[in-house]
C-alpha cells in the first residue's frame, strides 16, 4: 500500500480516533484528575516552599532573562528600539512560556510509561491517560506563568489589552498537537530509550529556531522556512499578539495549526493503541 493511501486512510479515521480518545478521557476523568493533582503536588513534595515554587520559578526566569537579554545584550524588537528592558521583557517571556509548555511534553513524554511499570502490568489501567496527565501538568504551570506575565504587563504598561481574554484560545490550539506528540513519544520511549536523550537537544533547537529571542523578520532568509515549520512559532507569535500587543490572533493560522494538531493527535493515539499491548513484554 502506498504512502498516499496510508495518509488518506489516516485522514478518514481522524474523527473516529479522536472520539475514542475523548471517550476514554471522559470515562476515566476522575482517575485522571486525581493523578494530575498528585503529579503537580508530587513535584514539590518535601521542598520548603512547596506549591509556591510554581509562582517563584516563573518570576526568577523572568528576572534572569530580562537582565541577560534586556540589559546585558540590549536585545530589542525593531518597533521598540528605544524601549526599556522592562518593556522588552514581556515579549521575551511570552515566548519562553510557550517553549516551556512544549518542553514539558517533549522531555517527560518518552519516560511516562517506562517510569510506571507497575501500571503497565495492570490490564485494567488506561495507560493512554498518562499522556493527559503530562499535558495537564504542562498547562497548569503555563497558566501560572501567564498570570505572572499579565501582572508584569499591567505593571509596566499600566493596563492590559482586552485581547488577553483570548490567551486561553491561543494556548488551547496547541493542545491537540501536544497530545499527539505525547502519545507517540510515550510509546516510542518504551522501545527506544535513547529518544529521551534526543528530546533535550530538540528542545534547545526549538528554542533558538523560533522567534523567542528575536522577531521572525530578523532571521536570515534561509532560515525562514525552519521558523515557519517550528511547532511553537505560531503559538509564540499569537500569544504575544493577544497578551501584549492588543491584537486579534491570526484566526487562519490558528485554524490550520489546530487542524494539523488534530491529525497528529489522531495518528499519535492510533500509534499508541496499536503498540501498547507490547509494553508489558518490553518492560
Amino acid at each position: 500500500m502506498s504512502l498516499a493511501v496510508h495518509l488518506a486512510k489516516a485522514a478518514r479515521d481522524v474523527p473516529l480516533t479522536l472520539v475514542a480518545a475523548a471517550r476514554c478521557l471522559m470515562t476515566h476523568r476522575y482517575l485522571t484528575w486525581q493523578m494530575v493533582v498528585r503529579d503537580v503536588l508530587g513535584r514539590y513534595r518535601g521542598s520548603v516552599l512547596g506549591l509556591l515554587w510554581t509562582l517563584v520559578l516563573p518570576l526568577l526566569m523572568l528576572a534572569v532573562y530580562t537582565y541577560v537579554f534586556g540589559i546585558v545584550f540590549r536585545a530589542r524588537w525593531p518597533d521598540m528600539a528605544e524601549a526599556s528592558a522592562l518593556q522588552f521583557a514581556p515579549r521575551l517571556f511570552a515566548g519562553l512560556i510557550v517553549h516551556a509548555l512544549f518542553v514539558e511534553v517533549l522531555t517527560r513524554g518518552p519516560g511516562i510509561i517506562v517510569s510506571q511499570p507497575n501500571l503497565v502490568k495492570r490490564v485494567v489501567f488506561p495507560l493512554e491517560t498518562l499522556s493527559w496527565i503530562v499535558v495537564a501538568n504542562a498547562f497548569f504551570h503555563a497558566a501560572i506563568s501567564v498570570l505572572v506575565l499579565l501582572v508584569f504587563v499591567l505593571v509596566v504598561n499600566g493596563a492590559l489589552p482586552w485581547t488577553v481574554i483570548l490567551v486561553p484560545v491561543v494556548l488551547a490550539a496547541a493542545l491537540p498537537l501536544m497530545m499527539g506528540l505525547c502519545w507517540f513519544l510515550s510509546s516510542l520511549g518504551v522501545f527506544l530509550r535513547d529518544i529521551g536523550q534526543l528530546m533535550g537537544v530538540l528542545s534547545t533547537v526549538l528554542l533558538f529556531t523560533a522567534p523567542v529571542f528575536y522577531p521572525a523578520s530578523r532571521a536570515p532568509e534561509a532560515l525562514q522556512a525552519v521558523i515557519v515549520l517550528n511547532p511553537i512559532t505560531v503559538i509564540v507569535e499569537e500569544m504575544r499578539a493577544v497578551a501584549i500587543l492588543g491584537q486579534l490572533p491570526d484566526w487562519g493560522a490558528l485554524g490550520v495549526y489546530t487542524l494539523v494538531g488534530l491529525i497528529v493527535a489522531s495518528l499519535g493515539h492510533a500509534w499508541f493503541r496499536k503498540t501498547h499491548r507490547a509494553f508489558a513484554d518490553v518492560l
